[in-house]
């Protein structure tokens, strides 16, 4: 199969700074035109089946690519949706920052959100069921990069305490892989954001 991962646009909250989690979160101008981008850099793609976070970010990132794939099914889901970061959604990074091990304690068990472990087994169970389902088929995942990242984290081998070891992904980027039935994988292009210059 080849899956074709994208972050959604730029959001007026990654602009202001702000942590946002499971909200939904608005795109900015500039995520609107590079959602327009986005879309015409895959309108030549053969794309079999869309899968998207249901959050307004990647849900509205999805529906500007589909136009250009009007036979193809899209469908939203909870599975896609960015680490839920609990009490911390909603506000500014800079109020958080330092090295502190209190603040990193935060982080990496936000009070009533989610670990980077439950990340990545969401992540784990939800390729499971594509590549099960799509073993043929082109598949895109419009998604956020946390839950971007745990993806490539599953699909590359590595554990959840590696993701961020695979890079954040940019607003927009294109990332293309080939995996076989038994799970091999081949990268075709990482993070690419090519189509934005």
């Amino acid at each position: 199969m080849k899956l074709i991962i994208t972050r959604h646009g730029q959001t007026e909250e990654n602009v202001a700074g702000i942590l946002q989690g499971h909200l939904h979160g608005k795109l900015s101008a500039k995520g609107v035109e590079q959602a327009k981008k986005v879309a015409l850099r895959l309108q030549s793609e053969q794309i079999d089946f869309i899968y998207s976070s249901d959050l307004d970010r990647a849900a509205d990132t999805a529906k500007e690519i589909a136009q250009y794939h009007p036979n193809t099914k899209v469908e939203f889901v909870e599975s896609l949706r960015e680490r839920n970061l609990g009490e911390l959604q909603g506000r500014k990074k800079s109020e958080l920052r330092g090295d502190t091990k209190d603040q990193k304690a935060i982080f990496a068990e936000p009070k009533g959100g989610e670990t980077m472990e439950e990340v990545y087994k969401r992540a784990a169970g939800f390729l499971r069921e594509v590549i099960h389902q799509h073993q043929n088929d082109s598949v895109l995942l419009v998604c956020h990069s946390g839950i971007g990242q745990a993806l490539v984290a599953v699909i590359t081998g590595k554990s959840h305490t590696e993701i961020k070891s695979v890079g954040g992904l940019q607003n927009t980027s294109i990332s293309i892989f080939e995996i076989d039935e038994d799970r091999h994988h081949k990268i075709v292009c990482y993070n690419c954001t090519e189509h934005l210059k």
